[in-house]
């Protein structure tokens, strides 16, 4: 982002937060950091600040996060519906997830997508991510969306969004033995991967 960005995330964390009528130290208990912290991201030192927080802050002062973050949209959060009526969430769509491996895993918000609010509640604990790659075809295929929940471990069989050596990630079926875990794709071309 730009510094011009920056300062605008800034401006809006410290109008949200006033117009709430709550304190820089009410704000920073809210995310686990000092008043201080707050200020300087109300000061336009918003460079490092994580997606986590700023969801947690607009939850906290109730305005929309995407407002929050300096999109122009509605400072409001509001009651969105899908065309057949059903509530639905904005989740961030943050970069691409490898179907494949040597990926490194991208937090960039590059949009959001609506989920009903009957799968994923409030949203505060799922996001989207874009895939890109074949190894997990034909359920997952390039360029789909999938919506991922926050988590630190996942059941046998299911499929997961995993991240290794730190920052790679990869979308595949997780196979939990004794040994260990294995990274299965769908795609025969492509062969499992253990992790240890």
């Amino acid at each position: 982002m730009e510094k011009i960005i920056f300062e605008k995330v800034g401006a809006r964390l410290k109008q949200a937060r006033e117009s709430s009528h709550i304190t820089l130290e009410e704000a920073g208990n809210r995310v686990g950091v000092h008043k201080s912290t707050v200020l300087r991201w109300e000061n336009g030192d918003t460079e490092k600040i994580k997606l986590p927080i700023i969801e947690s802050l607009a939850t906290f002062y109730n305005v929309n996060p995407v407002w929050l973050m300096g999109y122009d949209v509605p400072m409001d959060r509001e009651i969105k519906t899908d065309i057949l009526g059903n509530p639905v969430v904005s989740l961030p769509l943050l970069g691409t997830v490898k179907a494949g491996y040597n990926y490194l895993a991208q937090e960039n918000w590059i949009g959001t997508v609506d989920v009903e609010t009957s799968l994923v509640g409030d949203g505060k604990d799922y996001f989207a991510l874009k895939v890109k790659g074949d190894s997990m075809a034909p359920v997952f295929i390039e360029d789909d969306i999938v919506i991922i929940k926050k988590q630190n471990d996942c059941e046998n069989n299911e499929f997961a969004v995993v991240i290794i050596n730190g920052d790679e990630g990869t979308l595949k079926k997780i196979k939990k033995t004794d040994n260990g875990i294995i990274l299965q794709p769908l795609n025969p071309a492509y062969r499992s991967s253990n992790v240890y």
